[in-house]
C-alpha cells in the first residue's frame, strides 16, 4: 500500500476486473466457489489480488460468505468494500450482491484512474443512501479508509452527528474552498474581521465542489449528486432496475391470488365455520324488492 493509503494501480485494475467477471458469472447461474476457482487463473499473478481470492474461495467452501475473509484480509480490502459485501449477505436485507458488486467494481475503476478523497467520499455516501444501507455504520466503515487523513475523520465524525438535521449540500459547502473564500472576502470588506464560526472545519472540498453543493442547498441530494458526476466526472452509483424477469407474470399472480383465497377460506373454517348467513340476507332484500316491484298493489 503507497503513502495515500492506495494499493498499486494494477490492483485495483484487477480488482475491478474480478468484480465485473463475478457478478457476470453468477448471472450465467454458475456457483460461486467454481467463479473464484476459475477467475483465480485469470488474474494477473503479479499481484495480491490471487492470493485473496484464494482465501475467499475456502471461506465460501466452508460459511457460504465472503465477507468474514474480506474482514481478515483487512490490509487489502478496503472496510468499506467489506461492509457492502456484508450487507449483501445478510439474510434479512433486500441488498443484492449482484449490485453490491457492481458498486465495488465502479470504486475500483475510479480508484485506478485520478481519485481525490472528496470523489470517493461522495460515491461511497451516495451507495449508502442509494441502498439504504445504513449511515452510522457505514461512515464508519468509510472512515477506516487510510486514503482519508486525520482532517477527513475528524469531518466524518461531525458529519455523522449533523446528517439528517441538516442538508447534506449544507454541510459538504461549509467543508469547502468556496465557503473559506467567501468568508475571507466578507471578511475583507469590513472593518473588523468576522469571528470563525463554531462549526467551521479544514477545508476538504474544493472550490467547484462548494460552487455545487451552494447551489444545491435546499433541494433533493439526488439532484446534487448527480451535478457533481456531471460536472467533476464523479463516479456514478449503479442503481438497481426492475427487469421483466422480475415481474411476476400475468397468470402466475392471478393463480396465487386464488390459492391466497381459498386459504381464507380455510381459516375462517378452522375457527368454527364459514358464515354464510350475510350472503342469505342480501339475497333475501334483493328477493322482497322484486316481490314489491312485481306486487301491483
Amino acid at each position: 500500500m503507497t503513502a495515500s493509503g492506495q494499493l498499486p494501480r494494477e490492483e485495483y485494475i484487477e480488482q475491478e476486473y474480478f468484480f465485473r467477471v463475478y457478478r457476470e458469472r453468477l448471472d450465467d447461474n454458475i456457483p460461486s466457489q467454481e467463479i473464484l476457482r476459475t477467475v483465480q487463473e485469470e488474474l494477473l499473478s503479479t499481484c495480491q489480488l490471487p492470493l485473496a481470492v484464494d482465501i475467499l474461495r475456502t471461506e465460501i467452501m466452508h460459511s457460504g460468505r465472503l465477507a468474514p475473509a474480506m474482514k481478515r484480509l483487512s490490509h487489502y480490502f478496503t472496510a468499506f468494500q467489506t461492509f457492502v459485501i456484508d450487507r449483501a449477505e445478510d439474510d434479512r436485507s433486500r441488498f443484492e450482491q449482484k449490485t453490491a458488486l457492481q458498486i465495488l467494481e465502479r470504486e475500483a475503476r475510479y480508484r485506478a484512474a485520478e481519485v481525490s478523497p472528496a470523489g470517493l467520499f461522495m460515491y461511497q455516501l451516495e451507495c449508502i443512501s442509494r441502498n439504504r444501507l445504513g449511515y452510522h455504520s457505514g461512515l464508519d466503515a468509510i472512515a477506516q479508509d487510510a486514503i482519508y487523513d486525520d482532517r477527513w475523520k475528524r469531518w466524518f465524525r461531525f458529519l455523522s452527528l449533523q446528517l439528517g438535521a441538516r442538508d447534506l449540500a449544507e454541510l459538504v459547502y461549509r467543508a469547502s474552498e468556496h465557503y473559506r473564500h467567501s468568508r475571507m472576502s466578507r471578511s475583507a470588506r469590513q472593518t473588523s474581521p468576522a469571528p470563525p464560526a463554531a462549526d467551521d472545519l479544514p477545508a476538504l472540498f474544493g472550490r467547484q465542489e462548494g460552487r455545487i453543493a451552494r447551489a444545491s442547498i435546499g433541494r433533493d441530494p439526488v439532484h446534487f449528486f448527480a451535478a457533481l458526476q456531471r460536472q467533476l466526472n464523479y463516479p456514478t452509483v449503479p442503481v438497481l432496475r426492475e427487469t421483466p424477469s422480475d415481474r411476476i407474470p400475468p397468470a402466475v399472480e392471478a393463480r396465487l391470488v386464488r390459492i391466497e383465497q381459498r386459504l381464507k377460506l380455510v381459516e375462517m373454517e378452522q375457527r368454527g365455520g364459514i358464515d354464510l348467513s350475510r350472503f342469505y340476507a342480501r339475497h333475501r332484500t334483493m328477493d322482497d324488492a322484486d316481490e314489491n316491484d312485481a306486487d301491483p298493489g
